[in-house]
Order: structure tokens, then sequence, then C-alpha cells
């Protein structure tokens, strides 16, 4: 036994002794293996960036403390990247026999970092595209153990103390220009705290970071805001990007990021206070948020990557539970959910951003709802695409309107088409406009052409039509560009009688509200919607509503149309202005109409919409005799010779379905 115990001495005096011999050597040649990682570092950056890193001169001080003058990295054929005076830093000395670099503390005096951007490239260019490739395991990237390196690489040069004195960072993109200034920066027993000088063509602000940061536990809670009065104005994003925006603070909070397993776990959450946004894309008011929080749970696995549905999302008093995933198991899929749990209706309506949803600002309402949504869609499928969208009403009522008041349009209103932001001449809808068309007396050839062309499932759907949005989102997917939209007759309604042609953002959202809340409430009904939309709708240049079309194009009633003049009217309804090149110079069809409008009339025949009967004098041309036919540019020899009175009259005397 005694035997026994001295071996074990023996051998752990040995370990001691192998470590101290270990730790001698390493000190001794401590410099030697700083100057092998730099020549590291300076190789990698040379052959994987085309850039050179050189520092002047670089030595310990003390037993790890590591002091360094003249660093610069210069890419090849351009501005220097970042040149920085003087630097000194304690580094983790087993970290770096590993051949890492881990760093202690730092101080840093004068220095600056510029990104430029002109016409001859960028001095970054070559660090958006590393031409090391990452590491796959059976030709796929691990995500989570990739992103869990590339974090840990990142936070190991974040000291745990730190000074920094004069440090500048400039950004030049073309002649746009922002910088920022730190006259000092301080991380002291995990508290960070600094001011910073902001600078751009168009304005200077100082603002204030301040909190708690952890690089080695790897948590941090910093807050950025103005030392100033007002809003923190962001940098370089107005003049590039012409947005408008700022806010009063920031909060950043990462509590977790661990790796559990093959799994690695980002937590933590950021917020915002008083928020406004202006681009011409989103609206034409300024948007504002007051608060706006994001409490996440990030998910990385060795084939996906998720924002788990732990996470919530809060805009103001509406709460949403998100759940994202980008996965490559078997296929590439990506997959959305969220959720609305149940809230008031008025707190909802409350909490839309002003400037968002201005047409909303008044609207009162009772009763609660609720909102789920679910997207899935496999990149080998695509037709298995699943779009699922549900609300919930529990006693909803719309008690108050705001400015758009949707029950106009039971009665008669005036009406001002809006192009190019100029409001077009007035147009009453109503028995008091003598061009004004009831559905009764409109040919029902035309509103059976409309309605195939534009909205087949108008009188069954409740203002969306869910198959359309998804072969919408499946050809927008694979076009890599909106190329297509999902629009039914309700959403055109709305969005001319209520709303504007402005390609915005909060057009587009404000549509999509007031459409359900017409057809889910049952404000008017499916006749009274088409009534109104055949009477205001644009047919031609300066012509709207199909009493006005009638005449301009037919110089007849809408109830004389036949079927030909009909499938006409409804070819042009996307692009009525431009009527005039379905013609050609003798002022007929040109032969792409000729085949669309025999595409269309073998559509309706087979859907039982048209009988053959129908069709008798289906090969008879259209002929235009209205104010129309000077806008189509005919040669005076190509005078048509039939007898349009002929035809009217022949074609009055077919039996209307």
């Amino acid at each position: 036994m005694k035997t026994r115990k001295q071996k074990i001495i023996r051998i752990a005096l040995a370990i001691c002794l192998f470590f101290v011999i270990a730790i001698s050597v390493a000190f001794t040649f401590r410099n030697t293996l700083l100057q092998k990682a730099i020549t590291r570092i300076e190789n990698k950056i040379a052959r994987d960036y085309d850039s050179k890193l050189s520092i002047r001169q670089a030595s310990f001080v003390g037993f790890s403390s590591v002091e360094l003058t003249e660093i610069t990295l210069v890419p090849k054929d351009a501005d220097t990247l970042f040149r920085i005076q003087n630097i000194r830093t304690s580094i983790n000395f087993w970290q770096l026999l590993k051949g890492d670099v881990q760093l202690g503390s730092l101080e840093l005096k004068n220095g600056y970092i510029q990104l430029v951007k002109n016409e001859h490239g960028s001095n970054y260019d070559a660090f958006l595209h590393s031409k090391e490739p990452l590491k796959k395991n059976n030709d796929r990237i691990n995500y989570a153990e990739t992103a869990y390196k590339i974090l840990t690489k990142a936070l190991n040069l974040v000291p745990t103390d730190m000074s920094v004195e004069n440090l500048s960072l400039s950004m030049d993109n073309k002649g746009k220009k922002a910088s920022m200034k730190l006259d000092k920066l301080r991380l002291v027993d995990e508290q960070l705290e600094t001011s910073i000088q902001v600078t751009t063509n168009t304005f200077t602000q100082f603002w204030k970071i301040k909190g708690f940061a952890d690089p080695r536990n790897k948590q941090a809670d910093l807050r950025f805001f103005n030392i100033d009065t007002g809003k923190i104005r962001v940098p370089y994003i107005d003049e590039r990007f012409n947005i408008v925006s700022g806010f009063d603070s920031i909060r950043l909070n990462v509590s977790n990021i661990d790796m559990d397993g093959n799994e690695l776990h980002i937590d933590g959450f950021t917020s915002i206070t008083n928020l406004m946004v202006n681009h011409p894309k989103i609206s034409t008011k300024d948007v504002e948020i007051h608060k706006a929080r994001f409490d996440y749970h990030f998910l990385f696995g060795s084939d996906f990557v998720a924002l788990d549905s732990t996470s919530t999302a809060q805009l103001n008093a509406i709460k949403l539970k998100p759940f994202l995933e980008y996965s490559t198991r078997k296929d590439t899929i990506y997959e959305m959910k969220v959720t609305i749990p149940k809230m008031k209706a008025q707190d909802f309506i409350n909490s839309l951003p002003k400037g968002l949803f201005t047409h909303f600002e008044g609207m009162e309402a009772e009763g609660n709802f609720g909102y789920t949504l679910q997207f899935l869609y496999n990149q080998n499928k695509p037709n298995a695409l699943v779009f699922d969208s549900n609300l919930t009403k529990e006693n909803f009522k719309i008690t108050k309107y705001g400015e758009a008041d949707l029950s106009k349009l039971n009665g008669s209103f005036t009406y001002r088409a809006i192009e190019n932001g100029r409001p077009q001449r007035a147009i009453e809808v109503g028995s008091g406009n003598p061009n004004y068309t009831p559905l009764s007396a409109i040919s029902p050839y035309l509103r059976k052409s409309v309605l195939t062309t534009e909205d087949p499932s108008f009188f069954s759907h409740r203002g969306f039509i869910n198959e359309a949005f998804k072969q919408s989102i499946i050809k927008n997917i694979r076009t890599k560009k909106f190329s297509r939209g999902a629009s039914t007759i309700s959403m055109q309604l709305v969005k001319n009688v209520f709303l504007t042609r402005e390609k915005t953002l909060s057009r587009k959202l404000e549509e999509i509200l007031l459409v359900y809340i017409l057809e889910n409430n049952r404000l008017t009904s499916k006749e009274r919607m088409l009534e109104v939309y055949f009477n205001i709708i644009e047919w031609g240049p300066n012509v709207y509503g199909i009493g006005e079309a009638s005449q301009f194009y037919f110089q007849k009633h809408p109830s004389q149309l036949t079927l030909n003049e009909c499938l006409f009217l409804a070819s042009i309804v996307p692009r009525p202005k431009a009527f005039m090149w379905r013609f050609d110079d003798q002022g007929k069809l040109k032969s792409y109409a000729d085949r669309q409008q025999d595409y269309l009339t073998n559509l309706m025949m087979r859907r039982g919409i048209l009988e053959s009967a129908d069709t008798i004098y289906k090969s008879q041309p259209v002929i235009v005799t209205g104010r129309a036919k000077s806008y189509i540019r005919i040669k005076e020899e190509a005078t048509p010779t039939i007898d349009s009175l002929f035809l009217d009259n022949l074609f009055k005397s077919v039996k209307m379905p």
C-alpha cells in the first residue's frame, strides 16, 4: 500500500515538474511564440484577404502583457483600413499556448478606422468575401459549431478591462460621409461607459453607451442614448438610403450564449423607445412606434437555424409569438409561424404605429380577437407551399370608423381618383350621375368576363384568396423578385375608394386590414361592392366607370355591350390607358389580343359560364366607334368598310344571358 502511494506521489511530482519546466521554457520563449502568432495572423490576412498587416514593434511587458506600436492594415491597391499608434494588452498565456489569442486588458491610444468606397471599389471588399471555405461535414455546414466558433473568437478579442483614447471611425461612400469619435472609453469591473461624437454631412450629435459587459461569460446589457436633447439619428443611413430615422434609446441584452450538446443557444432581448422612420417606400408620413421589444431565443443546430417559439415580440401593446426556422435536414425548408394571442380589439387599434395606419386613427371597436399565420416552403417541393392565415373573433364590433368610413359604400358618395398624387375630377357614385349604371343594367357578359379575369371566386371568398397568395409567393420566390400579386376585386375596391395608388408599405397594410373588416363584418353586400367597382374603376384616359367607358369605346349603354366588346373591356382593366396598342394600323385587334379573347372565351365555356349559343357572333371584329377611335392610329386607306350600325342592330337582336 505504501509503495503504491509513493508511486502516485512520484508521478504527481513529475507532472508538476513537467509543467514548471514547460512554463519556464514558454516564459523564456514567449516573445518567440508571440512573433509566431503574429506571423501566422499576417500570413492569413495576406492569403485570405489580399491585405497587409504590419506591426512595427511587438513585445511582452512583464509576464503576460504585450505592447504593439504602429499597427496598420492596408488592403491591396486601396486606402488604409486602420492605423493604431499604440496598443498595450494582456494575453491569456494558456490560450496562447493553444494558438488562440484571448485578450485580458487593453489600452489603446490614437488611432483611426476608415471605410472608403469610391469609383475604384472599397477598402473593405476583401473582408466581405473570405477565401477560406467554411468547414463542412459531409458537404454540409454545421451551423452550431460554425456560429459558436465565430462568436467565441470574436468575444476572445474583447478585453475584460479596456481603456481607449482618441479613436475615430469614419465612413465615406462616394461622398456620403459619417464619422464617430471616441475621446474615452472605459470597461472596468464589467461596467462599460463611453461618449461618442457623431458627425455627418447633415448633423452632429453626442451619444452615450453605458452598461454591463462580460465577454468571458458571453453576457452584456448595454444602453444607447443621446446626451443632447432630441432623438438619436442614425448616421450615413439617411443619405445612403434616403431614410430619416431616430429614437430615444436602444437597449441590447445578451444573457446567454451556450453550447448545449450539439445545439447553440443565444438568449437575450433588445428594445427601442420612440422610434421614428420616414421613407417614401414605407409611408408618406413619419412612422412612429412608442415602444418595441424583442425577447429572443435563437437555436443553431448542425442542420438548422431557428428563432424558437419561446421568443416574443412586442409592438406597443401588441404581443406576438414568432417562430422561424431554416432547415437543411433532408430538404431545404423555410418555416414561419406567428401568433397574436387573444387581445382587446381597441388595444390593437391603439397600438398600430402612428403614420403607418392613418386611416385607422380615431377608429373604435369592441371585443377581442386573436391571429395565427403559418408558412412553410420546401425548396425542392415548391408546389406544396403552406400558407394559412386565421383570425378568430370574440364579440368583435366596430363602433366608430376612422378616416376610412367603410359604411359610405352603401350610399351615394363622391369619388376622386388619384393620379401621381393629384386628385382627378369628381365623380358622383349614385343616381345623381347620368353615367352611373346599376349592376342589373350592366351586360351580364361584362360581369362574367371581368370576374373571370380579375376575381373568379369573388362571391365566395372573404376578401382574400389563399391559393392565389400561395401561387404568388411561389412565383415571387422562383423569380427572386415581386413579379406577381394576388389582388382581389375587394382589394382593388378598397384601394380605389379609400386609399391612394402610392406604392408604399403603409398603403398595402391598410388595404389588407380594411378589406378584412369590410368582408368579414358584412358591412355591405357583394353585389353592391361589384356595382361600385364597375362604376369607379378606370377604363381609359380620364374615363371612369362603365357608363363612360361604353360611350367612349362603342357609343352604347352598358346593357347593350356584345360578348366581344365585353371581352375587350375586361382585357384592358389591368392597363386601361394602353388600350390603343392592342389595335393595328387598320383599326383591328392585333393577333395577340385576339388570342387573349379566344383563350378567355374558351375558359369561360369550360367553366360553364358561357354556352355555345353565346358565341354565335364571336367571329365578328371589335369595332371602336366612340371617342376612343381618335387614340388609335389608323391609315386613311384602311378605314373599316363594315357598317357598324348594322352590327349594332344585329347584336341587339341576340338574347343576352
